[in-house]
């Protein structure tokens, strides 16, 4: 099962719940203690320079986006998804074009599919610089749509729904900071660009997943 997946018994159709989406309090709290850590540095790399220049952007764009917080929404189909769906948790063999197995399994639950299938996409098509490639966001979006029946409504909700989970999320600084794990860190550039791109062109991202 991929992203949005729905597994036989895990009642596809059934209407669910978002739950809450993440709170900007909570979110300064994050911001401000990721800051603390990096200014007690000693010796500061360009690593660093550039996780504080990205942290305080991201503040001040909470501060001016916090009207867009999405709420606690009802969502047309939930089923068994992947829940950390990306190009690393696919095994291909030497000779294949086609995956040959999904791997890492531990984050596997009953969740709204769309929103598994967006954060997916923008994983498998970010470029370097921070953008989507839209074409295939579009592409993979309608390809989506006709074999889940979604409308573009779902995708469109579930699209500002994730939008809004990156808004606020800061997992690859919280392991290079919290819990000294580098293994994110050559990913962190380009991660936290897309939110700024992505901010800047939301409704073009919005048409390319519900167009």
């Amino acid at each position: 099962q991929g992203a949005g997946a729905v597994a036989p018994g895990a009642l596809p159709s059934s209407p669910g719940t978002a739950g809450e989406s993440a709170r900007i309090e909570d979110t300064y709290a994050v911001i401000d203690q990721l800051l603390a850590r990096i200014r007690r540095t000693p010796r500061r790399t360009s690593f660093d320079e550039l996780a504080e220049h990205r942290l305080l952007e991201r503040r001040a764009m909470l501060r001016v986006h916090a009207h867009r917080r999405p709420g606690r929404a009802q969502v047309p189909a939930a089923g068994w998804v992947h829940g950390d769906f990306h190009p690393y948790n696919l095994m291909y063999g030497a000779d294949s074009t086609e995956p040959l197995a999904i791997i890492d399994w531990d984050r596997l639950a009953i969740r709204p599919r769309a929103e598994e299938a967006v954060r997916a996409a923008v994983i498998f098509f970010l470029r370097p610089d921070g953008s989507l490639d839209l074409a295939k966001v579009r592409a993979y979006a309608r390809a989506y749509r006709a074999a889940t029946e979604a409308d573009g409504e779902e995708l469109a909700a579930a699209t500002r729904r994730v939008w809004w989970e990156r808004l606020n999320d800061f997992w690859m600084l919280r392991w290079h900071y919290e819990l000294r794990d580098n293994r994110a860190d050559p990913q962190f550039a380009a991660v936290a660009a897309l939110i700024v791109w992505w901010t800047r062109n939301t409704a073009a991202v919005r048409d390319a997943f519900s167009g």
